[in-house]
């Protein structure tokens, strides 16, 4: 598949157009829906196909406003698109108005010239990590589809994969672009949260909440992040023999499946052999946090005022299991909440001085490989436990205020695994620069002959 810059020099040169494109997108959908589950909740082709044939007529008058003019992109049924009823994957909301305006992310995208192929279906209001949906149905992996494509951007890390669009809108409260970009073998970008507006976004939690995309490769996200964030960030790939990365065993080392850590180990030593820096460093606070003062907590309290009007006159239309998860947060009193916003700013300030000396922290995206539906789906115990593995480490960045890039880093028929590169806030440029120079070696696949760098235990590594 090529990426948003190999697609744009075709344009440029005519050697296709943005409404053959399109075209080619809705038939790559048409031809999946049968195999990979709904990746959809709405298409409008008559918007699409208007907003294609508008980009070939300023092409043709030599107006291109962005890389992303004429390039077909997915948006998650999160988002408020001028004209559409925006569903979050829920029959809570199916009836509701259409949008009256664009949210400022949309506004951005219609502006550069994106071409909007439809909504992407998803965890129903974004609040779990797996990607199922009772009532639009569970996007499949394209790997196995078997397999899920996790979540809570489900539908649209199934579109990159399957080539229904160049790159995909995604959201991230706890890993939602990043998790389901693992599964698939992707590349996904979660911002520093303040770096994208969030009005006219659904929200889940105001305090995790980012928007980022899913993409082919590192450039297609900055491309992308560039428009979501009307900001031009100093992106050159920087020599991997002037990086210094930071990897704990602390809670990141526990409860890993053997894949990933046989292929988070292999991406290590590849770095190694290309000249990076690689040291342990400890981080006991981490799993006092994550144990004893869980993030779900705050991302419940947030997610329960916005939702408990709704559940109050329709609670039989939500999934049952995104119910119980939401109304963790109806009991949670006034000051539990201020120690868990607490708690939180204090793992920010301890992550920030910890990860001050590494130009980043390197860790798998998720613990486990891309579970199978039939081992999830019957019973709540399964799914909810595979929901806190899949959310385990992705959401340790969201509580800790940072930016990330995940990056596929599996084996050739392997089952896809991804490696996080993690910043500060706003150490986006950071990231997406070393982001660049470790899909090079990465992809090249080169290896020196050094030791495992990942114990097979995090006991092994004391």
């Amino acid at each position: 598949m090529r990426t948003i810059r190999e697609w744009q020099q075709m344009l440029g040169t005519q050697q296709i157009s943005a409404c053959a494109l399109l075209e080619a997108s809705l038939a790559a959908i048409h031809a999946d829906s049968r195999h990979y589950g709904n990746a959809y909740t709405a298409i409008d082709h008559t918007a699409a196909r208007a907003a294609a044939a508008t980009s070939d007529t300023l092409r043709a008058r030599g107006y291109v406003p962005s890389p992303l003019a004429g390039i077909p992109v997915t948006v998650k049924d999160l988002f408020d698109v001028k004209g559409q009823v925006t569903t979050a994957g829920s029959r809570v909301l199916r009836g509701g108005e259409p949008a009256a305006r664009d949210g400022i992310a949309i506004a951005r995208l219609r502006d550069a010239g994106a071409v909007f192929v439809g909504r992407t279906n998803m965890s129903e209001f974004a609040f779990s990590g797996l990607g199922l949906n009772p009532h639009y149905g569970t996007p499949r992996n394209p790997h196995d589809p078997a397999r899920i494509v996790g979540g809570s951007s489900s539908g649209a890390a199934l579109s990159v994969a399957r080539g229904h669009a160049v790159w995909a809108l995604g959201t991230d409260t706890g890993g939602s672009v990043r998790i389901p970009a693992a599964f698939c073998g992707l590349t996904a970008f979660k911002p520093t949260a303040a770096r994208v507006p969030l009005d006219g976004l659904l929200p889940l939690s105001t305090t995790f909440d980012s928007v980022g995309p899913i993409a082919r490769s590192v450039d297609c996200c900055v491309l992308a992040d560039a428009v979501l964030s009307a900001q031009t960030l100093d992106t050159a790939a920087r020599p991997l023999d002037s990086l210094r990365f930071g990897v704990t065993y602390d809670y990141v080392g526990d409860d890993l499946d053997h894949e990933v850590r046989i292929a988070f180990d292999y991406a290590i030593r590849q770095l190694r052999a290309a000249g990076a820096t690689v040291e342990h460093f400890a981080f006991p606070s981490l799993a006092d946090l994550m144990l004893h003062a869980p993030p779900a907590g705050i991302t419940a309290a947030q997610a329960w005022a916005w939702h408990r009007r709704h559940v109050a006159a329709n609670a039989g239309a939500y999934d049952p299991r995104v119910l119980k998860r939401l109304r963790k947060g109806e009991h949670l009193s006034a000051a539990d909440y201020l120690d868990l916003l607490a708690a939180r700013e204090r793992f920010v300030q301890d992550a920030r001085a910890r990860l001050a000396r590494f130009d980043a922290w390197l860790m798998p995206t998720v613990a486990m490989v891309a579970p199978r539906l039939e081992d999830i789906e019957p019973a709540d115990e399964h799914f909810f436990a595979a929901n806190a593995r899949a959310l385990r480490l992705a959401s340790i960045v969201n509580v800790m205020d940072g930016c990330a890039l995940t990056l596929p880093c599996h084996g050739e028929g392997a089952l896809p695994v991804g490696l996080s590169i993690v910043g500060s806030a706003f150490a986006d440029a950071r990231v997406l620069a070393i982001g660049r120079s470790v899909e090079g070696v990465l992809r090249d696949g080169k290896l020196g002959g050094w030791p495992a760098f990942w114990p097979e235990t995090a006991a092994d590594a004391t």
